[in-house]
């Protein structure tokens, strides 16, 4: 870290909301990518993601908190989602494209609806700046990522349970019903918290990449828990010291830098084999 950095970190406040986005936000997306990850529910992260977009839009048009338009626009596509493919009604991969792209028409409609509307709002939820971030939102992702780590260390086992093998969690009396949409519920406020950060489009790749690096050091889920989140803090640091130094988007910086990291373990991996 740079002195300079380091400086103005300190000196400016919308630089150290910033840096506590980066770090907070590492944490929280490594821990609930790992549940992500592990259940092969990406593309369902994917679909919450996109689908925020629409109550993001609707909110902008209503003049109200967009932040909160998101958040309830994922909680419904998650916990409906979840609903879907449990109860078998319609297939969950169907259900997911279908709130995926109606998420994004609706989001990209009312937005250009509302009055004074131009293409750099846009450009800015799709792809996050992580200088806009404010203190609320550093408030809110600090009180979700105490929860979560709380929540890690005293049900990490019944988790783990259910993100790899259901019928074993049943098998052993766990309400895996209600595990279930309580994740998709975290996995929602988690994704929304962080959306300002990286954007709707890049955001995840920050769910996602440190837990395959993660992985590729360990196959045990208790240790991924815990390295995925450092190498999801480390990412997002060196890339927001990446962004301050060459004057480039943050998003993209942290994304690359995850990028460098898992071809680096990779091919490390490989040499050891």
């Amino acid at each position: 870290m740079t002195m300079d950095f380091l400086y103005d970190v300190l000196q400016y406040n919308y630089l150290g909301n910033a840096f506590w986005a980066a770090l907070l936000s590492g944490v929280t997306c490594g821990l609930v990518g790992t549940y992500i990850v592990s259940r092969r529910l990406v593309f369902l992260a994917g679909g919450i993601t996109h689908a925020s977009f629409g109550g993001l839009g609707l909110a902008f048009y209503l003049g109200v908190n967009p932040i909160g338009g998101a958040l309830c626009a994922a909680l419904l596509s998650a916990i409906g989602i979840e609903w879907a493919g449990t109860h078998g009604r319609i297939r969950e991969d169907s259900a997911i494209g279908i709130i995926w792209s109606v998420g994004m028409a609706l989001g990209a409609l009312f937005m250009s609806l509302r009055p004074g509307y131009t293409s750099g709002d846009l450009t800015a939820w799709l792809f996050g700046s992580i200088i806009t971030v404010t203190n609320g939102d550093i408030r809110a992702l600090a009180v979700l990522t105490v929860l979560l780590v709380i929540g890690a260390m005293c049900w990490l086992r019944p988790i783990m349970y259910v993100a790899f093998d259901r019928e074993f969690a049943r098998s052993r009396n766990l309400p895996t019903r209600t595990i279930g949409y309580l994740m998709a519920a975290v996995m929602a406020v988690a994704i929304v918290l962080s959306i300002r950060m990286m954007g709707i489009v890049l955001l995840l790749s920050l769910v996602t990449m440190p837990v395959v690096v993660a992985n590729m050091l360990t196959r045990s889920y208790r240790m991924i828990a815990l390295v995925a989140p450092l190498i999801a803090v480390a990412g997002n640091v060196i890339g927001l010291i990446i962004s301050y130094e060459w004057d480039v988007p943050p998003g993209a910086a942290i994304i690359f830098t995850l990028t460098v990291v898992l071809i680096a373990v990779k091919l490390l991996t490989l040499y050891r084999k």
